[in-house]
């Protein structure tokens, strides 16, 4: 991890208080999928967390939603203005090669970090099925972007104004999909939803960091197995395989 002057290439707004930025950095030779990066604002205390949605050779892409100050102020920023990135930060995603079918399932913002893991086992021969949840119609980003990957993609929405109604689980159920590994990330109800039908993958998990980089301690998860023992979100995670931590 290190901290350097990113430029911004791009930024546009994709879907209703979502936006997607790429940032030119040396530092996408070293992410993988599932890290995230710190990004520091001006007039902002804390680093925002963002996940990382997609790693080219020289530049890489951010999705986020914006639900306060700081995100706030992120979307005001520019093409050609210089960013100050921390990272790449956390654990990612294990990428399982054996695995010939995956399922990836994301909800809202937890979805942008599903789309450079979908492009990996792409790579690797594997059929990926995804299904990403909103809770309406505006709020829908990137089915196509997976789809033009060659990933299988259903949507669920929560008011019914597109497609499913109802949660990633019921898209699921509706078109019988049987894959058994998982990758997802998302709000903390549906992982706990998902953990009681499925043993095999791993979650991602959203929480409010401080540092980052596991010094602070305010992000932590109790381990599933043993007692007294805790995983710092941001520096064991955000990543664990299921069953892992206790999700609460």
């Amino acid at each position: 991890m290190k901290t350097e002057k990113g430029t911004i290439l791009r930024q546009e707004c994709i879907a209703k208080d979502t936006y997607r930025m790429v940032i030119t950095t040396t530092q996408s030779a070293d992410m993988n999928p599932g890290q995230f990066v710190n990004l520091a604002i001006a007039n902002v205390m804390l680093r925002r967390p963002i996940s990382i949605c997609s790693i080219d050779k020289d530049s890489f892409t951010i999705i986020y939603k914006v639900v306060g100050k700081g995100t706030a102020l992120l979307s005001r920023m520019y093409a050609g203005e210089c960013i100050d990135v921390f990272g790449p930060l956390g654990n990612g995603y294990v990428i399982e090669e054996r695995e010939q079918e995956v399922l990836l399932i994301g909800g809202g913002a937890g979805v942008p970090p599903l789309y450079e893991l979908a492009k990996r086992y792409l790579r690797c021969g594997a059929h990926v099925d995804v299904v990403l949840g909103f809770h309406d119609e505006p709020s829908i980003f990137y089915e196509q972007e997976f789809r033009d990957l060659g990933c299988e993609v259903y949507v669920a929405t929560m008011d019914g104004s597109y497609a499913h109604q109802g949660t990633v689980l019921d898209a699921i159920d509706q078109e019988g999909i049987k894959t058994s590994f998982i990758c997802a990330c998302g709000p903390l109800p549906m992982l706990k939803a998902l953990e009681q039908r499925y043993t095999k993958g791993y979650f991602s998990l959203e929480a409010r960091m401080a540092c980052g980089m596991g010094a602070c301690m305010a992000c932590i998860a109790k381990d599933a197995r043993e007692a007294d023992m805790y995983h710092r979100i941001c520096k064991e995670g955000p990543v664990f395989a299921i069953g892992k931590v206790v999700l609460v």
